[in-house]
């Protein structure tokens, strides 16, 4: 079954939205009417991304941003707003991940590295996100948190302590920001097939047939399946689900 939505008149960000879950979602958005900021730390692959929905006669913004870096995302939302007029919907959606260590080998570099991108570069977001939104009296956020956020996993314990904490800020934002007419929400990826996971089975880290086999769907999830769960939660159609941590892997953690 296809599900549609129409987003025209609102304007969407997506931050790591060059590749990936990202640009699933960016394209998902354009797809449905919303016009979109492209925000990512590769500006080239920002660039053509734009270009391409452009060519298509969607309406994309690519914004050159390093989510570590606050003043850079405050400038990247006001791009936006200034391009599009409004910021209705956003997910914030970079992040990284490093190789697997064991915790007492783990060096503050790589903490910091870590922390830096997936909860400095989420808590970043939000804060000037939520500016625009709190003005507005309206809009929908996304973060992209994990099945890590979830669990714990073996040999990647900085990784899944900042997943937890996603969810912990987008529930204390959904207790915050109800009165304002803003909803946050966090959607939690199992295994997706993106270039990320492609480069972990590259290395060695991730045996691709098993994290297929080790969940009752038995396979892999697709980009284009986080981007519908994101569509959704930012949707009207889940015009009363705030505050909520989704999981979208397969039922990992059902497990």
């Amino acid at each position: 079954m296809d599900v549609t939505y129409d987003f025209t008149g609102r304007t969407a960000v997506v931050t790591g939205g060059s590749a990936g879950m990202g640009e699933a979602t960016v394209r998902a958005f354009a797809e449905s009417g919303a016009s979109v900021a492209i925000i990512d730390v590769d500006a080239g692959a920002a660039r053509t991304l734009a270009d391409e929905l452009a060519t298509r006669g969607l309406a994309a913004l690519a914004v050159p941003c390093d989510v570590t870096d606050e003043q850079q995302v405050a400038t990247a939302v006001r791009a936006t707003v200034d391009a599009f007029g409004s910021l209705d919907m956003a997910f914030n959606n970079a992040g990284i991940m490093l190789p697997p260590v064991d915790s007492a080998d783990e060096t503050a570099e790589a903490f910091d590295r870590i922390v830096d991108v997936n909860l400095r570069g989420v808590w970043a977001s939000m804060k000037h996100e939520l500016g625009q939104m709190r003005e507005q009296g309206s809009g929908a956020i996304v973060n992209c948190s994990s099945l890590g956020g979830l669990v714990g996993g073996d040999g990647r314990t900085t990784y899944h302590a900042t997943k937890h904490g996603v969810i912990g800020a987008t529930r204390s934002v959904a207790l915050q920001y109800g009165k304002h007419g803003v909803r946050a929400n966090a959607v939690c990826p199992g295994t997706i097939a993106t270039p990320m996971v492609e480069r972990m089975a590259a290395g060695g880290e991730l045996d691709p047939e098993a994290a297929a086999t080790g969940v009752p769907l038995g396979r892999l999830g697709r980009p284009e399946e986080i981007a519908a769960a994101v569509l959704w939660l930012c949707s009207d159609a889940a015009s009363y689900v705030t505050g909520a941590a989704l999981p979208v892997d397969a039922g990992h953690t059902a497990q």
